[in-house]
């Protein structure tokens, strides 16, 4: 009987997750993707903008008048609302912890908002980070009008995440590798049934909405003809994962770099001191911009016109020739991203980062061919340094896989990207990096106090047969945020938690809380282990 009753309990819980899940993902669909045709008009319009002003240089002085003023304004957003600052995903990665909160409608607008005005200005800004930002937000909202309890709000946080990416790149298995490698870095069925129905309805929704727009809703790289990769080029693979994986942690590096020179500008008024850090990024993304058109935006058309299906060339920068326009590319859009995230300008860094590491592909791979490279794994090797890359500074291997195979429409290049990716990720071992996502969280949550707030408090339940911890080892039960099991009471004796020690229904189960919320903390508790 004991186990008809647990096996209802799991049954109702797996439906009420499906049933908000695909809720969540109908909203995130609607949402994101309306950011994401948006996100093409600024692209396309600040385009517009910046050829103007390159054939007409006199108009110069009034395009930096405009982007100090655009400075402003992101400066203003992000002090108004913080959740907002850098490309979104850090403090979505929180919510999904349940180490910050949305303010979920206040939230999304501005990111839509100022995201979009980031683009708008030419900086080097994906739509991606900002996408998982809102459909998280879309996740929390729905969860706010359901009432549903805190443990289900951060399931449907981390549901409208992955919809979020999964809209963005159309990579729905990305978007689901996204829950358990970055959001909660741990495999659950929860958080499975989560992603999987928030992203397959995110999917659906968001092919309704092209539809309606009369868009093609087509995503991933199309000028790639991946083949396999001969064995003795084999070689080349691995030196271009070693010069991704050392670039890799320079950027890392960097980025905290600058955020410490900036955290050195005090001026007597702190909006001011915003306003400065804003407008040096935002400067030194518009001028570079002006130079080469590769560094505006995301970098997906940059990307594309690095494979050879492309229908265009790479725009060369002063006439050079190819090798030279990539590795000034290479630096500008390096630079850019840095100063972006340095300053926690609000835009996506998603894809700039693959735009980064696919340029040193397509620059590695012009001096492999030199040396002896057969030129047809050309658009093979971007690709896995694309995919290196991102292991190397986001700490993610296999979505950086997933990524590759989805995006590409391939499985042929799999061995030789998962090599890249290894090397990569190893590299970023050696040099101590942690995930650039992860060591921005908390940094936000120490910039915006939120631990100080904290206090300590202790609860102790007895686990329930109908709970959803029973079975389950302690590690993988995705307790809230700040919670610690101290000590656990079995048939009257004392048994030391450890990550393995399976909970029993009985279990009188002994927590040390740190929160700030000690009352939205029990009842989360109580709602894992099935205390009425």
């Amino acid at each position: 009987m004991k186990n008809k009753t647990f096996t209802g309990s799991v049954y109702k819980n797996a439906v009420q997750l499906i049933l908000f899940g695909s809720i969540t993902g109908v909203f995130a669909g609607i949402a994101v993707s309306l950011y994401n045709i948006c996100a093409t008009f600024a692209f396309n319009g600040a385009t517009a903008v910046y050829d103007f002003i390159r054939r007409n240089p006199a108009l110069i002085p009034l395009f930096i008048v405009g982007l100090i003023l655009g400075a402003f304004i992101l400066s203003v957003a992000i002090r108004l609302v913080p959740m907002i600052k850098g490309s979104g995903i850090p403090q979505t990665e929180g919510a999904t912890r349940g180490v910050v909160r949305f303010k979920w409608w206040k939230d999304a607008t501005a990111m839509f908002a100022v995201s979009l005005l980031s683009i708008f200005m030419g900086l080097s800004a994906g739509a991606e980070g900002p996408s998982v930002h809102i459909g998280a937000s879309m996740g929390d909202g729905v969860s706010a009008v359901s009432r549903r309890n805190e443990m289900i709000r951060r399931y449907q946080i981390t549901g409208g995440a992955c919809a979020g990416l999964a809209v963005a790149i159309g990579a729905p298995m990305s978007g689901m590798a996204f829950a358990f490698e970055e959001a909660h870095k741990r495999f659950t069925p929860e958080v499975f049934i989560c992603a999987f129905s928030s992203v397959i309805f995110g999917m659906l929704t968001k092919s309704l909405v092209y539809l309606l727009f009369g868009l093609n809703a087509h995503a991933g790289f199309h000028a790639f003809s991946l083949g396999e990769i001969a064995l003795k080029d084999y070689l080349f693979v691995v030196l271009s994962a070693v010069v991704c994986g050392l670039f890799g942690v320079l950027l890392f590096k960097s980025v905290f770099w600058i955020k410490s020179l900036f955290s050195k500008i005090k001026l007597k008024i702190k909006w001011q001191s915003d306003w400065l850090k804003m407008s040096i990024a935002v400067l030194i993304g518009g001028l570079f911009s002006l130079i080469t058109i590769n560094v505006m935006g995301g970098g997906h058309d940059f990307i594309e016109t690095l494979g050879s299906l492309a229908t265009r060339e790479t725009p060369k920068i002063f006439g050079l020739p190819i090798i030279w326009t990539l590795l000034i590319v290479l630096v500008l859009k390096s630079i850019t991203t840095v100063f972006n995230m340095g300053a926690s300008v609000p835009c996506g860094t998603f894809i700039p980062m693959l735009a980064i590491g696919a340029c040193i592909g397509a620059l590695t791979s012009e001096v492999w061919v030199l040396l002896g490279m057969n030129p047809s794994a050309k658009d093979t090797l971007i690709m896995i340094c694309m995919a290196s890359f991102f292991a190397t500074v986001v700490k993610a291997p296999i979505t950086a896989v997933i990524m590759v195979v989805e995006m590409t429409f391939s499985f042929t290049p799999l061995l030789p990207v998962i090599i890249g990716v290894s090397i990569g990720y190893f590299i970023g071992d050696i040099a101590r990096t942690d995930s650039i996502y992860e060591t921005l969280l908390e940094q936000f949550v120490e910039e915006s106090g939120a631990h100080t707030n904290k206090e300590k408090v202790k609860f102790t339940f007895t686990a329930m047969p109908l709970s959803i911890a029973i079975g389950r080892e302690i590690r993988d039960v995705l307790w809230p945020n700040g919670v610690q099991v101290t000590k656990i009471i079995r048939n009257d004796e004392s048994v030391f938690p450890e990550g393995g020690t399976v909970i029993l229904a009985g279990d009188e189960i002994s927590f040390s809380c740190l929160t700030d919320n000690p009352s939205a903390m029990e009842d989360d508790i109580k709602h894992i282990l099935g205390v009425e």
